[in-house]
Parts: structure tokens; sequence; C-alpha cells
């Protein structure tokens, strides 16, 4: 059984368990195209929680993949920018990502199939996706508030302007090659490569 907040995410995993998979690795596999088909609410960017069952050694397995402050973030910093609160949007309230490490934890562990072949589903890159009515929605309440961060409009808008609509198609070029190097390169690819370095350097 596969269940997601999107049919083509749910028909991923269900291809992933037909291949072989486990559950896990269809969990993966879903957790990565959702990036792509509901940036809205699901992201590598962001962190991972899952509780395991293992039929085999008849044991309950929970993982906290959530990242921790970045270390060069201080309270002075904030004093410096004059902020009492930590602000809802931009780099400032960001962990450092959990959930690519969470991947590779739950994969090393409960994983049947190769990374390569898990993640593949979610780069997506020539055809993109029709979009549904309620990502649509948020995407177009987001742009306003999210625009004025580097790289959002470039990649998240149609043409600099809007968020794409129902039923139209998108495409995400860039998070497809970055899956593609962590797929190929692994968890090092993430937190220690060119994705890492570029990371840190827009924040």
């Amino acid at each position: 059984m596969a269940c997601t907040s999107q049919p083509l995410v749910t028909q991923i995993a269900l291809d992933i368990l037909k291949k072989g998979g486990s559950a896990v690795d269809a969990a993966i596999a879903a957790n990565a195209a959702l990036g792509l088909m509901e940036p809205t609410g699901s992201g590598m960017g962001g962190d991972l929680f899952a509780i395991v069952w293992d039929a085999k050694t008849k044991k309950l397995y929970g993982l906290n993949a959530s990242g921790r402050s970045p270390k060069s973030l201080s309270l002075d910093h904030f004093k410096k920018l004059e902020l009492k609160h930590i602000p809802a949007h931009g780099p400032l309230p960001v962990s450092v990502p959990g959930c690519v490490d969470g991947w590779f934890e739950l994969h090393g562990k409960f994983g049947k199939l190769p990374m390569a072949e898990v993640l593949a589903p979610a780069t997506l890159r020539p055809r993109g996706l029709s979009l549904p009515e309620l990502v649509a929605y948020y995407w177009e309440r987001s742009v306003p508030a999210l625009g004025k961060f580097p790289g959002f409009v470039e990649t998240y808008t149609v043409d600099g302007k809007r968020a794409p609509r129902n039923g139209e198609v998108f495409r995400n070029p860039r998070l497809a090659v970055t899956l593609e190097k962590v797929a190929k390169g692994g968890r090092d690819a993430f937190y220690k490569g060119d994705i890492a370095r570029r990371i840190d350097a827009w924040a």
C-alpha cells in the first residue's frame, strides 16, 4: 500500500514496490517526487521523520532527521540585524536540511533497490507535470511572500511573473539536476560538494 497527497506520487511509490523495492524505497521515492509535484508542502531542503516497523526483527524503528541550526548563526547575528523575532521566511529560520541524510539512513538499513533507481522518477526533467488545483492555489498565495528571495522567481514562477495555474505543466530542471547528483554521489554530494557550497553562498 502507498498513500500520498498526490495520485502521481502514489503511483511512483507503487511502481517502486512492483520493481521489488521495499516500503522504505517507495517512501523515499514518494518523498522525493513530492518536492517536484507539491513544493508548497514538501522538499529535500527540509526535515524528515520516520517510524518503520521491521517485520523480520519485529522491532519498531524511529528516525529524527531534523537538521540543526547553522553553526555560524548566533544570537548576535540577529541583534546586528535588529531582529526581535526569527522571521517566518528567508534563510534565517531554516535549519540544516536533514531530509537527504534521512533518505540515506533509511535506505542503508531498509532499502533494496539502488538509490539511483529510487530517486529516478522524481527527476522528470523533460516532461514536467500538470498541477492540481489545490497545489496551484497555495502556490499562487506563496509568490508575493517568497518572490523577493533570490532564485524563487526564476525557479517557481512562469515568465518571472506568476505561479503556474491549475492544469498548467510545471518543470523544475534545477531540482532534477540536484536529485541526479545526489542519486549518483550519495549524501556527500548534497552536504559536502557543489550543492552545499551553493546553499552556503546563497544563505
